[in-house]
């Protein structure tokens, strides 16, 4: 079946913002045009790229879905938890060593689609509009146990889910509306609206954005609640209008959206890299276009034919061998 250009352009923005918000987080201390530029980032990328997973699990109605998630998900999670610890104590991190049920990282990403896609036999039987607003509940209520956070990625699971049930439930047909000319243009003034708020509140913490933490954490113990649906909505307007701009027309780098998987484990290695000898900094407002330039180049590296031949057996579980498809995240 002929693939969907949209998609890999998607999945293959969305991806290159997920390894340039990571490159910058060390530059948001120094700079608040870089903290508000994060923020921006982070109110929408990775609910895109969630939604955008649950638009592709359309296969959960295989039986034997499961063991493919189980393979494709959980055994490169505990590989790389296992490589990313070895590779920490290389670098010299004193906390190099989480055990297996504390994700490092951005590996939370794997523990939480495995648990999304097992998350979605139950409530693929639920009506769609039922089951999203269970799943927004459920998101709203686990911020109120501050012992629930990064353990097993379970906050992050319930918080995100919502995306990824709004994703499985979306058809082809309703998300080419979104790039409507009147959603586009409504988009615009959306994401001006947005990107002026977070510059005339700074104070306003990322923390709520990353799904990770419980509403006592970020000080906001009782009513922590009303501020996570407003993130909800938030997020759920931005995706729409950020993904109304992504083109449907084939470029020469579209492929490279078919190779997301690869990326997401890989970039790591980089990024920790480059933190450790300090080369994120900011000096001059021009630094951005230098790590953007570097994310991009590391996402083109980890993209490549090669970097899939090498690590293919890590990743894939299994012998290289010629593939009919490429994986995709």
């Amino acid at each position: 079946m002929k693939r969907d250009a949209f998609f890999d352009n998607a999945k293959l923005f969305l991806i290159v913002l997920v390894v340039f918000g990571h490159a910058m987080q060390p530059m948001t201390e120094d700079s608040a045009f870089m903290y508000s530029l994060y923020t921006f980032i982070y109110t929408f990328h990775m609910p895109a790229f969630i939604l955008l997973a649950g638009f592709f699990a359309k296969g959960s109605k295989d039986k034997n879905y499961i063991m493919q998630m189980v393979k494709k998900l959980l055994l490169p999670y505990l590989l790389f938890q296992a490589v990313y610890s070895g590779y920490y104590y290389a670098l010299g991190d004193s906390g190099w060593f989480n055990g297996f049920f504390h994700p490092h990282w951005s590996l939370w990403f794997l523990v939480s689609l495995f648990c999304w896609h097992i998350l979605l036999i139950g409530f693929k039987r639920i009506p769609p509009v039922l089951g999203i607003l269970i799943s927004l509940e459920l998101g709203l209520i686990i911020g109120y146990f501050s012992e629930i956070g990064h353990t097993y990625s379970l906050s992050r699971t319930f918080v995100f889910f919502p995306f990824f049930l709004a994703g499985y439930w979306l058809t082809k047909e309703q998300v080419k509306k979104w790039q409507k000319p009147s959603v586009r243009l409504a988009s615009l003034g959306i994401m001006g609206i947005v990107a002026t708020c977070i510059a005339l509140f700074p104070e306003f913490s990322s923390g709520w954005l990353l799904g990770s933490k419980s509403y006592a954490t970020l000080g906001i113990p009782e009513a922590g609640g009303w501020l996570r649906l407003g993130v909800y909505i938030l997020a759920a307007v931005m995706t729409v209008a950020v993904l109304s701009w992504v083109p449907s027309r084939h470029f020469s780098f579209t492929k490279l959206g078919q190779r997301t998987l690869y990326v997401y484990l890989l970039h790591g290695f980089f990024i920790q890299f480059f933190r450790k000898i300090d080369l994120f900094t900011y000096t001059h407002w021009l630094d951005i276009v230098g790590v953007f330039a570097i994310a991009v180049g590391i996402v083109y590296i980890l993209s490549s034919k090669f970097i899939m031949t090498i690590a293919g057996p890590l990743i894939e579980t299994k012998l290289p061998r010629k593939r009919k498809t490429e994986p995709s995240a």
